[in-house]
């Protein structure tokens, strides 16, 4: 009904076309299928609204299965589809969420341990550090640094590399259950032949737009072409998403710049402080604030990424709906993806490589000094960074949103037809049910719903080496997740007209590329975020007692402080109450009396060419043990793949029967017309014979 309403024309007029355009002009003000009735009138009728409101919109049930068939039943199978995916993406994300919890108290259990953090910590070692800014910070005590050395321990262990290994071959694990699970909704809901005869109808606008091109076209055109858009018509809008999208880009990546500025700014200024309090946790003040920045930044940016992505693919006219959500949802990852991982990103792979060394530091934008990690690296910042994202993201941007956005519309629309709430209740019980159904939220795609999924999807599994607890998060998010968009679905929105679909379509082929990037971007957090290669080459090539006593101080370059350049030394350097000659700074250069000073020093050419090959090792054996995986289970279930079997040999024989029995017929009638028809050359009637012999061929 839904289809015919979008391609019936209403005025005379060729460009005039379907309800689509009826919305538009606002000759209706929305259009949409009906609920089946009460949810929480206790006297109402029993209805499929009502039992999903009680059996699965509703947290007191967030440990029950979803009742998939009835989500379907009602909803289609496009919505059915989504909310089983969601329901195996969680129950995958148990024992991910377990094996992170355990490399987390692996941690926590060897922190007292760990020989680098205990050097750290030890007073004796008496270890004088380089100012961390020009003139504003002064020199100071590494000791001072062992708390965030103890907690970076906790997720920088050697467990790490056996979670990141183990990540990769859960998302091919949790990819190849939800193939099988595909395949056996499909089976179920009677879709395995789905999409095979199935023609694309095309979109209300795109038919619209080509009337109006066929109108602008010459008389002369030779009627027998068929008219559609081509690349030359959609060149302006390619042009205009390719422009918009890169500059869209360049604003995230200048707002993540200027986050930067932000955190190299406050750290001065709060070094000049005169208050003991400003004074005494810089280094968490700036993280903390730098990430809620950020977050703040990525949630208000999410909002305008997604109008903007739909208005290109609105202004590229795509044929089929289906090819306007492939490039909708193409568009908007593009631009989230990058929003959300831009700050990620910097601080795993760009931090603290950028910045120079003492006497010869690397300046941006003027004076603004490039900042460097602590000397336990800056994978506890990008762990500060991932949960804070996480977290916000799923408490603000997914649940807050989700439950205080329709809230609040519903409320507005309540006050704008200026009612009391005696009065509403009065009205409530006159109205019909398309009349409170116009009241509820409209309902704009599933894309959204996915969108977030997808996003948390890369969290969990593209930096997980540095934040194993990420699946656990996850796992609590989205057992609230699945009864909030329950709820939101059968009590916020109105129906969604029902689609049928036999997969999850684009959203697989973005989770399958997110698991092989993952591998890579692990290997990368391992090997250079991370101390993990570092301490390894240390212990068995460098250490005297193949432990990793000393390897503290084999990290550390010596600087003289003689060679500050003009205007960088500290304002205070006896600022530790004694005078300071040489400082420490964490780097691989030769020290200042070599002949070489300050050049990269030969353990630093080891260690990259180890972190280097242990990226190309840990990459191919990952990669080639989830291919092994994928290989080894079967996309389609045994007693599916033995049904479907069946049903094609019942539908042969059925077939084989078939024209054997119409080969028969055709014999049988080529036999009658023989026995029947008169002579060409004999003009007389049938003889009476001719009837008992075609009786008894009848009857063999």
């Amino acid at each position: 009904v839904f289809e015919v309403l979008k391609r019936i024309r209403w005025t005379r007029a060729n460009y005039s076309m379907g309800i689509t355009s009826l919305l538009a002009n606002g000759v209706y003000t929305s259009a949409y299928p009906l609920h089946d009735g009460g949810i929480e009138d206790d006297n109402a009728e029993p209805n499929d609204r009502k039992l999903l409101f009680e059996e699965w919109a509703s947290y007191s049930v967030f440990y029950k299965y979803q009742p998939i068939g009835l989500i379907r039943t009602y909803f289609g199978e496009k919505v059915g589809l989504y909310f089983a995916w969601l329901g195996v993406y969680t129950q995958m994300l148990i024992p991910a969420s377990i094996i992170g919890v355990i490399v987390f108290l692996y941690g926590c259990a060897t922190v007292d341990d760990n020989i680098p953090s205990m050097e750290i910590c030890d007073p004796r070692n008496n270890i004088t550090m380089c100012p961390m800014c020009d003139r504003a910070c002064s020199y100071w005590k590494l000791v001072t640094a062992c708390g965030t050395a103890r907690a970076s321990h906790l997720f920088d262990n050697p467990a790490t590399v056996f979670f990141s290994i183990f990540m990769a071959l859960w998302a091919v694990l949790f990819m190849e259950h939800w193939k099988r699970r595909q395949m056996r909704l499909n089976y179920v809901w009677d879709l395995t032949d789905y999409g095979m005869d199935e023609e694309d109808h095309s979109r209300a606008e795109y038919e619209l737009r080509v009337a109006e091109k066929t109108m602008r076209q010459d008389k002369s055109a030779p009627k027998e072409e068929k008219v559609k858009l081509t690349c030359t018509d959609r060149m302006p809008a390619y042009l205009t998403t390719v422009v918009t999208m890169g500059f869209m880009i360049c604003v995230t990546f200048a707002i993540a710049f200027g986050v930067i500025l932000y955190r190299i700014s406050i750290k001065a200024a709060l070094h000049m402080s005169t208050y003991p309090a400003a004074r005494s946790n810089i280094r968490a003040t700036v993280k903390t604030t730098a990430a809620i920045i950020n977050l703040i930044v990525i949630i208000i940016l999410d909002e305008i990424y997604a109008s903007i992505a739909r208005w290109l693919t609105t202004l590229e006219v795509p044929k089929t709906d289906k090819s306007f959500e492939e490039r909708l949802i193409f568009k908007t990852f593009i631009l989230k993806f990058v929003n959300a991982f831009t700050p990620i990103v910097y601080l795993a792979f760009f931090r603290g490589r950028l910045v120079g060394r003492p006497g010869n530091y690397l300046y941006v934008v003027g004076s603004y000094r490039m900042e460097e990690c602590a000397h336990a690296g800056c994978l506890m910042e990008l762990c500060i960074q991932l949960c804070i994202t996480m977290l916000g993201k799923q408490l603000i941007q997914n649940n807050l949103f989700e439950i205080g956005i329709p809230k609040l519309k519903k409320l507005l629309r309540k006050r704008k037809s200026e009612l009391t709430s005696k009065q509403e209740e009065e009205l409530n019980k006159t109205l019909k049910c398309y009349e409170k159904d116009h009241f509820l939220g409209p309902f704009v795609g599933i894309s959204p719903e996915y969108m977030e999924m997808i996003i948390q999807f890369g969290m969990v599994t593209l930096f997980v080496a540095s934040f194993p607890l990420a699946p656990l998060f996850a796992l609590l998010n989205n057992i609230i997740e699945i009864r909030l968009d329950a709820k939101k679905f059968v009590k916020e929105l109105r129906r969604p007209i029902a689609a049928k679909a036999k997969d999850i379509g684009i959203w697989y082929n973005l989770l399958r590329g997110l698991s092989k990037v993952a591998v890579i971007v692990n290997a990368f957090v391992i090997a250079f975020t991370s101390d993990f290669i570092p301490r390894l080459v240390y212990q068995y090539k460098y250490s005297s007692d193949g432990t990793m006593h000393g390897f503290v101080n084999h990290t550390l370059s010596y600087f003289n402080v003689s060679d500050f350049e003009p205007g960088t030394a500290p304002l205070q350097p006896g600022h530790l109450g004694h005078d300071v000659k040489v400082c420490r700074y964490k780097d691989y250069r030769e020290p200042p009396w070599s002949s070489t000073a300050y050049q990269l020093s030969k353990e630093f050419w080891v260690i990259l060419a180890v972190r280097f090959a242990f990226v190309i090792v840990f990459q191919n054996v990952v990669m080639l043990m989830s291919d092994f995986v994928d290989w080894l289970i079967p996309d389609i279930p045994k007693d599916i793949s033995l049904q479907i079997h069946k049903e094609k040999l019942l539908m042969l024989e059925y077939f084989i029967k078939e024209e054997q029995g119409k080969r028969l017929t055709a014999q049988d009638n080529h036999s009658h017309d023989d026995c029947t028809s008169p002579s060409l050359d004999n003009q007389s009637p049938p003889q009476p014979r001719s009837r008992p012999i075609f009786h008894a061929r009848a009857g063999w």
